[in-house]
């Protein structure tokens, strides 16, 4: 009977490790979603400088090395682009990245998506959509982040604030990068350059939560350098955070 019992224990140890290994592949030190702007605004030429800016960025040695410095050593990545109201795509799902491989696999996959809209701009119904999708991922992470890229206001969807603070109040921390349109047509003038400036309409409306931070950017050229500066703030600041409780 000794031995019939220690031939089911170990059965049941054996179907039990797998989904310890699973729920411990779902624990990372920042579940982050790249919320981007493809609104009418941005031309397929700044489009394009977009989308090789991340891929620039999630590549970059410092970006690797301050993920595998991490506490766990790997954060989450999702990519989705919004433009009016209801247009808003997850156009990579939640992907783990650990070290290079991983980030390069991610950025092939980038790369080779095409634009989904034209239109407005709903950065309020991007970030509802992110908060969901970080709500529905299983991922167990020691901070949960909205990454807003953009160069112009919320003017379709519902009230941007209000976007803001339900997502705040959920425990999410919301960035942003904004990009300076120097040269706006007569149309989006008042859109891309609001009264004080884009970096104040973003961090009076559009950013959140603990730590949270705007970059400015002055055109789309420049877009790889600043987001390679803003994804390592931001793994930075989960790691900081992990070494104070620890200390405490």
């Amino acid at each position: 009977m000794r031995r019939v019992g220690l031939v089911i224990l170990v059965l049941l140890t054996a179907l039990a490790l797998p989904n310890r290994m699973a729920r411990a592949a779902q624990d990372v030190d920042l579940a982050l979603v790249l919320l981007t702007d493809v609104s009418r605004s941005v031309d397929d030429a700044e489009y394009k400088l977009e989308k090789q800016g991340y891929a620039t960025a999630l590549v970059n040695p410092r970006v690797i090395a301050a993920i595998k410095g991490g506490a766990l050593g790997r954060i989450a990545v999702a990519y989705v682009e919004f433009a009016g109201h209801p247009d808003v795509r997850t156009v990579l799902d939640w992907t783990v990245i650990e070290d290079e491989a991983g980030a390069r696999a991610f950025v092939d996959r980038l790369l080779a998506e095409p634009r989904s809209y034209w239109g407005r701009t709903a950065i309020s119904t991007g970030i509802d959509h992110s908060v969901r999708l970080l709500a529905e991922s299983g991922l167990v992470a020691t901070r949960r982040v909205i990454d807003v890229c953009g160069d112009g206001t919320n003017n379709s969807g519902r009230d941007i604030g209000s976007a803001r603070d339900d997502a705040v109040e959920a425990g999410i921390t919301i960035n942003g990068l904004a990009i300076i349109n120097e040269n706006p047509v007569s149309w989006t003038f008042a859109h891309v350059q609001p009264p004080g400036g884009l970096v104040k309409y973003y961090r009076e409306n559009v950013t959140g939560g603990p730590g949270s931070f705007v970059l400015e950017i002055r055109d789309f050229a420049t877009f790889g350098e600043a987001m390679t500066r803003k994804l390592i703030l931001e793994i930075a600041a989960g790691e900081a955070k992990t070494r104070l409780a620890a200390i405490r």
